[in-house]
């Protein structure tokens, strides 16, 4: 049985609130990230932009792509989907790449995990740490099994990376979605802030 849509849209809201809690009062949006070729401001570029695609797929116009830096580009988005989101779009069924689904389900299961895993990035990036709840880590680990092979598709996740035994249940997960916790951290980049 699918979620309430209230209860995917106070999810959606916060898991939102957890990106845009790592980014507050931080700098430094050219550093390097843990997603390969991609910087912090980049990461936040994909969350909307990804967003933004998928609900103009289903002919939600979230009006025009916010601009500003990416925590204030951030806030703008997650308000947009917030107001332009209702019930009748969350029920809305469309053909998915694993079946037919609804947006409400879509952007729980894939963009909550998104977003999850998408706050690790940032984070790290700018140099903090950030930990996932047990919840969050449950539904990681759900979405996990539900992608499947569908996860390591070009342009989702690298292949899995080794931990070493008694690694922490956050790190294992990393390591799943192709993230080594243990030895990313943000290289300098001489001249840049």
């Amino acid at each position: 049985m699918m979620a309430r849509m209230s209860d995917i849209r106070d999810s959606y809201q916060q898991k939102a609130a957890g990106v845009q809690a790592a980014m507050t009062g931080a700098g430094g949006w050219s550093a390097p990230s843990p997603c390969a070729g991609w910087t912090a401001a980049d990461v936040v570029d994909h969350m909307v932009d990804t967003q933004r695609d998928f609900l103009d797929r289903h002919d939600v116009d979230l009006g025009p792509r916010p601009d500003g830096d990416p925590p204030a580009a951030w806030d703008a988005h997650v308000a947009a989907v917030l107001d332009r989101v209702d019930d009748d779009v969350l029920h809305r069924e469309f053909d998915g790449q694993l079946g037919r689904t609804t947006i409400g389900a879509t952007l729980s299961d894939f963009y909550g995990f998104d977003m999850i895993v998408h706050r690790w990035d940032v984070a790290r990036a700018l140099g903090r740490e950030t930990r996932f709840s047990d919840a969050e880590m449950d539904e990681m680990e759900a979405s996990v099994a539900m992608f499947g092979d569908h996860l390591y598709a070009e342009g989702i996740c690298g292949r899995p990376v080794p931990v070493p035994p008694g690694a922490s249940r956050q790190d294992r997960l990393l390591a799943t979605l192709g993230r080594d916790p243990r030895s990313w951290h943000p290289k300098p980049r001489c001249g840049l802030p």
